[in-house]
């Protein structure tokens, strides 16, 4: 990305560029403050030692802390002690390679890159875009928009630049499809009716911040935990998305005074309409194999005593999905001829963890992190401490998730890393709601707004000068301020509806994903 970050911004200033001085002064102090920030890994090896110097001075004055919803009182351990340095040398491996996170994700990125690297998810989206009609193109962009983190960071490189042509072959603005694709995708990323490693990595952070509790024994945290929540989201923001881009974005631009004659055609070839086909029949045929194994009466995915929820079907959801990404990406890929034999399968499917290396890495010192908390019991007496500091300020049910999610969208304009970011602050705040009666479920429901809202206006997202190079092929003269000027137009909206529809699910008591429900039941 250096080559994009390093553009050269042009001598003379677009009209756009002119009007956000204040904005322009704002976001210069965020890029200021966020290149002052270390690499993730640097940030967590950091804490991971101010947390053992603050373990060992509470450990030496013997604090203690009483583990909510138990008549124990644990002290708190320190690891510069015999104890601890025990603790660290028998466990490093074993937090690791126990970390939740690490495996379900792994194990999709896998074949959710295989699919992408075949050109499927490309031709998923050409498809769908390449025959909807010039009104509903804002609308359809939205939508699968709001889908996109099942395609991890293929969504944000691939979808704007897309929705850009398919707006100038339809005689619309294509920086409105550009930056309103891009927006989109940005400000839902968290939401959608799909599921990929997105999910996975939330679900597995989660799962270990609430473990400190003994609350947590009777909860079934598995993927799915926010579906329903997330699933309705998709849908009513890609309509407050395609609202923006036709009503305020698009009309703000003026006509667009390009030629049309260079416009890409986006049609699919046949061979590839071909392989689309093959591969939504067997997608098909594997989902009815699947669902056959789940919801007849005695199934074997049902759970104990013939439940849906829990059931071997939900807490295997991974492999469920691995099986699906796998079998599309491998029909797709014979298809098309992008796949040959075995040895480029094992190759797309070897680059894809490749790019997967400096989250691996992050994730072990995350893990070690995680680890400490739990182990030390300072993550029990930070949540403690929070709830009861929730408590007094009288900020407590739906009004403390508002502020939850204010402060998460606050930190997301430094810390773009969505795994970086949940692991720095779900430790305490999951733990720290469930003391005040609300499940992990609706912690990581409302981190998903706060982590997607504000990550398409900061100068820390690096895709954020991809689409300003995309930007200057229609206008040579935008600078940074121009595009996250109009970027800005999504922020709010988006951040006050997804809380609206996540205030709905909370006063009406609507259950977040299947079993998930808002307290702890």
């Amino acid at each position: 990305m250096s080559s994009l970050t390093s553009l050269p911004a042009p001598d003379s200033k677009s009209p756009d560029a002119e009007r956000p001085k204040g904005i322009d002064r704002v976001l210069a102090l965020i890029e200021r403050v966020g290149n002052k920030l270390p690499n993730p890994v640097v940030l967590f090896a950091g804490l991971f030692v101010v947390l053992a110097v603050v373990s060992t001075a509470l450990s030496v004055a013997h604090v203690s802390v009483k583990v909510p919803g138990t008549d124990e009182t644990k002290p708190i351990a320190g690891l510069f002690t015999g104890e601890g340095v025990r603790w660290l040398v028998e466990n490093l491996v074993i937090n690791f390679a126990t970390f939740p996170p690490i495996g379900a994700v792994l194990v999709l990125i896998m074949v959710v890159g295989l699919a992408e690297k075949t050109g499927l998810l490309e031709a998923a989206m050409r498809a769908t875009l390449a025959r909807v009609p010039r009104a509903v193109l804002p609308y359809a962009v939205a939508l699968i928009a709001s889908q996109a983190h099942m395609m991890s960071d293929v969504g944000a490189i691939v979808l704007p630049p897309l929705a850009a042509v398919v707006f100038k072959s339809a005689g619309r603005h294509p920086v409105a499809g550009l930056i309103g694709g891009f927006a989109c995708v940005t400000a839902g990323y968290a939401a959608g009716f799909t599921i990929g490693s997105l999910d996975a990595l939330y679900v597995g952070i989660t799962q270990q911040a609430a473990a400190v509790l003994p609350a947590a024994a009777g909860l079934d945290i598995h993927l799915l935990i926010n579906y329903f929540f997330t699933a309705a989201s998709s849908l009513v923001l890609a309509g407050l998305g395609g609202f923006l881009i036709s009503r305020v974005l698009e009309p703000r631009l003026g006509p667009y005074e390009g030629s049309a004659e260079d416009t890409e055609d986006i049609a699919l070839t046949p061979i590839q309409r071909r392989g689309l086909l093959f591969t939504a029949l067997v997608v098909l045929v594997y989902a009815a194999g699947i669902l056959s194994l789940w919801l007849p009466e005695g199934a074997p995915l049902r759970g104990e005593g013939g439940a849906f929820v829990p059931s071997p079907f939900l807490s295997g959801i991974v492999p469920v999905l691995f099986g699906a990404f796998l079998l599309a990406g491998l029909t797709y890929g014979f298809t098309v001829r992008k796949l040959t034999g075995a040895d480029d399968v094992a190759t797309a499917v070897t680059e894809s963890v490749k790019s997967m290396s400096g989250y691996i890495v992050m994730m072990f010192v995350a893990a070690q992190v995680i680890a400490l908390f739990t182990w030390s019991n300072v993550g029990v007496l930070l949540a403690v401490k929070a709830a009861a500091l929730f408590t007094s300020l009288g900020v407590t049910g739906f009004w403390a998730i508002l502020a939850f999610v204010l402060v998460v969208a606050c930190l997301n304009l430094l810390v773009v890393s969505g795994s970086a970011l949940w692991s720095l602050v779900g430790p305490v705040f999951i733990p720290a709601f469930m003391l005040m009666g609300m499940s992990p479920a609706l912690s990581q429901a409302a981190f998903r707004i706060g982590d997607s809202a504000t990550g398409a206006i900061t100068p820390m997202n690096p895709y954020l000068f991809l689409i300003l190079a995309m930007l200057r092929q229609y206008e040579p003269e935008a600078r940074l301020g121009t595009l996250i000027s109009r970027l800005a137009i999504f922020v709010v909206p988006f951040l006050v509806v997804w809380l609206a529809i996540l205030g709905i699910f909370y006063g009406f008591d609507l259950p977040l994903g299947p079993g998930a429900h808002i307290g702890l039941k």
